[in-house]
């Protein structure tokens, strides 16, 4: 009897413990999902609504499409183009202009009315309002706008203005919760939360912003808002979603806050933003390429030209260098190294750590200032003479024609046909010009002859072609 009922007190007994464990691990699981609450209802009145007009031109609407003595204009984009800019009498077409009305978010970042927000919420806007979570609308006056980085300087005329309190982005990690106010579709104050999804991400056209990444619900008019983290800090601006609907895809990309920052210093003290330039053309090194220069992993941003008269040249840096360290920071991609140069300061020196044929070289550069025009334009001469061989590939030196086309000032060859073989399997394209083979650079078509004779069988080479006006290194393995 008594151990009957020992058994029944241990049977409850371990009910009791189970269902304490089973209340705390869900405790627990509530307690690890954010609660936002308190920050919006500290921050969320620092969130702006920006509404902007525009003035755009369009043509007078015509009442018929015939135009006298064109009886058969053609349908489609060539007829549409000619009706655009003439009216039925075959004069010249008159526009009108309309205002045409934008919005999208900000956030106040100081009490004396400094906003924040995007250059392309604003761009080209003949007067821009800020409208305050209490109603209030203000003019506001653009300090200063920078479109490379995406960032505008606003200032309203306000005081004791709520305001927001900025953190580094650097300290956010990869699946941190993170939290979005702005305006999408103009429905004010909404708010959308998420996480991380990376950092320093680089986007087509956009070269000197290390991106953050995040799943965060982002549609038009959330940009210009801000980005907060867990504790209530800024850590980005929402600047632009991946859509192939114009919608929310999952695809969201902010502007690190210290990036803004810097460009706001820079707006605020002389109202343009000047960046560092290093005067070279940058790629990815892939594997195969790591292996031709005996790299242990693919890293860093491979030099695939150097400006004449650039910081670069005169620094030492020479086309086949692989940045590694920028100014104590690692380049683990390409895409690191524009964000780092471009927001160190003009005529600072910086140390610049590069492999070079399989050694590490410490240089030092004293930076330039990014030029408005970075394009080259460069000539020469040479004569025509035919080669091919072991890579599989047909060239001839280049005529002046061909080296105007190409921007190429000297040495290479151009392809003129591709066989089957090592150069079409590393992906040589018939009109490319080779300039360098394994570090060699081409004088000509007799010498690219030569080199390749020499080429060793079984290992990763180097090759620099020149496609359009953007070097490029390719890597080639003969059987």
């Amino acid at each position: 009897m008594l151990i009957k009922q020992g058994v029944g007190q241990f049977k409850s007994f371990f009910v009791v413990v189970l269902l304490l464990l089973l209340m705390l691990g869900s405790a627990q699981a509530e307690s690890g999902l954010p609660n936002f609450t308190k920050l919006v209802d500290k921050y969320g009145p620092a969130i702006v609504n920006i509404s902007t007009t525009q003035k755009i031109k369009h043509p007078k609407v015509s009442r018929h499409h015939a135009i006298p003595g064109v009886p058969n204009m053609p349908e489609g984009p060539f007829g549409d183009l000619f009706r655009h800019f003439f009216n039925e009498d075959g004069k010249k077409r008159e526009f009108e202009e309309f205002d045409s009305e934008s919005l999208g978010s900000g956030f106040i970042i100081s009490e004396d009315g400094y906003v924040l927000t995007n250059h392309h919420v604003i761009k080209d806007a003949q007067e821009v309002i800020v409208r305050l979570s209490d109603r209030r609308e203000l003019v506001a006056e653009v300090i200063g706008s920078d479109e490379k980085s995406d960032v505008a300087l606003l200032k309203v005329e306000a005081d004791d203005l709520p305001v927001v309190k900025m953190s580094r982005s650097s300290d956010v990690k990869v699946g941190e919760w993170v939290l979005a106010i702005g305006s999408p579709f103009g429905f004010e104050a909404t708010v959308t939360a998420g996480i991380i999804s990376a950092t320093g991400r680089s986007l087509p056209r956009e070269n000197y912003v290390p991106f953050i990444q995040t799943d965060v619900a982002i549609n038009p008019g959330n940009s210009g808002g801000p980005l907060f983290d867990v504790k209530g800090n800024v850590v980005g601006i929402n600047s632009q979603i991946f859509s192939r609907t114009g919608g929310f895809m999952g695809l969201s990309f902010a502007i690190p806050i210290e990036v803004a920052m810097t460009v706001v210093d820079q707006l605020k003290d002389k109202g343009f933003v000047s960046r560092g330039w290093l005067g070279v053309l940058i790629q990815d090194v892939t594997r195969e390429l790591a292996e031709s220069m005996n790299m242990g992993r693919p890293e860093g941003a491979l030099i695939s030209q150097v400006m004449p008269g650039s910081p670069a040249e005169k620094a030492g840096i020479m086309v086949g260098d692989v940045v590694v360290e920028f100014n104590g920071k690692s380049v683990h991609r390409s895409s690191s190294l524009p964000p780092i140069v471009g927001m160190t300061k003009v005529g600072s020196t910086s140390k610049v750590k590069v492999v070079r044929n399989g050694k590490v070289t410490v240089l030092k550069v004293t930076l330039g200032e990014l030029p408005g025009d970075e394009a080259t334009e460069l000539a020469a001469a040479e004569k025509v003479v035919v080669a091919g061989g072991r890579l599989g590939l047909q060239v001839t030196d280049l005529s002046d024609e061909q080296r105007d086309h190409n921007g190429v000032s000297e040495n290479g060859v151009v392809v003129t046909a591709v066989e089957k073989g090592a150069g079409r399997k590393a992906g040589i394209r018939r009109g490319d010009v080779i300039l360098m083979i394994n570090n060699s650079d081409i004088k000509g078509a007799a010498e690219f002859a030569e080199l390749e004779k020499a080429l060793p069988s079984g290992k990763s080479i180097r090759v620099l072609v020149q496609r359009g006006k953007s070097p490029l290194f390719l890597a080639m393995k003969l059987d």
